[in-house]
């Protein structure tokens, strides 16, 4: 009894370590923090996240000029604005004025011809 016990506990302490060695590792990860895709890294422009499909993945950089609604905000860059939804939460405890660069990673939101951004994180970029 005491063997199968001594068993189950190293088992359960060293599956942590294993865990730990999850997401993707093929080429292009020798950089990447382990637990997942760390991506997208290309930063799109406010004029080329309209283009894109339903979806896409994005990160915008500019100021949040105003709010618009609850949760609902004006963004721009040096090619134009566009509605990004920033849900409560995702503010991390941030305060971020319109004179503050942001960097905005999320999707695109395409309903007919209207164009919002959703963002899923807000970094205040120094």
């Amino acid at each position: 009894m005491k063997k199968l016990l001594l068993l189950s506990l190293l088992t359960s302490l060293t599956l942590p370590v294993f865990a730990q060695q999850a997401g993707f590792t093929g080429p292009g990860s020798e950089n990447q923090q382990q637990g997942g895709f760390n991506g997208p890294h290309k930063t799109f422009t406010v004029a080329q996240s309209k283009t894109l499909q339903d979806d896409t993945k994005v990160i915008l950089e500019g100021q949040i000029t105003k709010k618009i609604s609850h949760e609902h905000y004006e963004f721009k860059d040096s090619t134009g604005t566009v509605v990004v939804e920033i849900d409560d939460h995702k503010w991390m405890d941030q305060s971020v004025s319109p004179n503050d660069t942001v960097r905005l990673e999320g999707e695109v939101d395409k309903d007919g011809n209207k164009v919002d951004i959703d963002v899923k994180k807000v970094t205040l970029v120094k």
